[in-house]
């Protein structure tokens, strides 16, 4: 077993503290990864606060991580030491399904093994996360990554990249499209960068109106305040897809009445309540709601590729280990552009 050094929720009450625990050994098909940067997701501070039930106390959170690797199984056949690699939302999955067999691993019919927080196989212990100086992980839930790159800001896309370019990708958004995106986070932020660039016309839908320079610094060509009712008259109808990134309550009706005829809006956020819907929206226009989950590890190695030919990276402020808990404290309060990342190589003096 691997001594390792982290960062764990003890309960859902009291801070994040330092936690040593032990990772499995490199097997013949594992990677073992010394983690530069790790990405600061809702889902984590969810998952540690307890809020989405059946946390396995110590949670070490953390899916957006990058790294180099240490060590490689004797069997190993993608990656070698010495080079960066990336680990997302999940380190495994039946393999079998058809949804495994598709390359759809996040829609794994018995449910994919999450980077942390999750049974880990085998074992009679959850996955640890990011959150942490090292990390032991199956070759087929490895990625690729580019040392040519601000690696920083790369870690947020293994979540919130692969979050919002599988349901571009999905939905084939192209030029002449126009995409809507609700919600300036680290989830919105990315969805304006990706969907500008493939060519659609991008439009923010929010709340406040002092976010607008920032819309349109990311890349969004237009911005509506959807307490503005006369600006709401004006893109009634008007939208192909909606990428609506919020996990708070908002009303669906508003949203979807804003697409076109056939336009669909796609779910990214999980409200802590059941939206209601009223059916007429979607009947008198043949519009549809969908969702969307992550995506799978080639399409995530796909986006990586992408993102790092059309250089675009997230906006992130770097934080150390020790401000993980002022961090939880500002994400709560809407107070970080776009995405806290932090720099694991603090760890060892928090």
């Amino acid at each position: 077993m691997l001594e390792t050094k982290g960062y764990a929720a003890f309960d859902a009450n009291t801070p994040l503290a330092p936690y040593n625990f032990e990772r499995r050994d490199v097997g013949p098909h594992d990677v073992l990864i010394q983690i530069h940067f790790c990405g600061v997701c809702h889902s984590d501070l969810h998952t540690a606060k307890g809020e989405w039930g059946g946390a396995m106390y110590p949670v070490v959170p953390g899916h957006e991580i990058v790294g180099r690797i240490l060590k490689v199984g004797e069997h190993v056949q993608k990656f070698k030491e010495g080079e960066m690699a990336g680990v997302g939302c999940m380190v495994d999955s039946c393999q079998t399904c058809p949804s495994c067999n598709e390359g759809l691993e996040q829609y794994c019919v018995q449910g994919f093994t999450g980077t942390y927080n999750s049974p880990e196989k085998g074992m009679d212990t959850p996955t640890y996360g990011g959150y942490s100086n090292q990390i032991v992980v199956n070759e087929n839930y490895v990625l690729k990554i580019r040392e040519d790159q601000d690696l920083a800001r790369v870690a947020p896309l293994l979540c919130a990249g692969i979050t919002t370019y599988s349901p571009l990708r999905h939905w084939k958004v192209s030029e002449g499209h126009k995409v809507a995106v609700v919600g300036l986070g680290g989830l919105g932020h990315m969805a304006v960068k990706l969907a500008a660039s493939m060519g659609a016309e991008v439009t923010v839908l929010s709340t406040s109106p002092s976010k607008e320079a920032d819309a349109q610094s990311l890349g969004a060509h237009k911005f509506v305040v959807t307490k503005d009712e006369n600006a709401l008259k004006q893109v009634r109808g008007s939208f192909d897809f909606i990428i609506n990134t919020v996990s708070a309550k908002v009303s669906l009706d508003m949203y979807a009445s804003l697409l076109k005829r056939d336009g669909t809006m796609i779910l990214l956020g999980v409200p802590p309540e059941a939206p209601q819907l009223h059916a007429g929206t979607l009947i008198f226009g043949r519009r549809s709601i969908a969702g969307s989950l992550i995506g799978g590890i080639a399409e995530t190695q796909e986006m990586l590729d992408y993102c790092a030919e059309h250089n675009i990276l997230s906006d992130v402020e770097v934080i150390s280990m020790s401000q993980i808990n002022n961090a939880y404290d500002r994400m709560l309060a809407g107070d970080v552009k776009y995405r806290f990342v932090i720099d694991m190589s603090t760890l060892q003096h928090a």
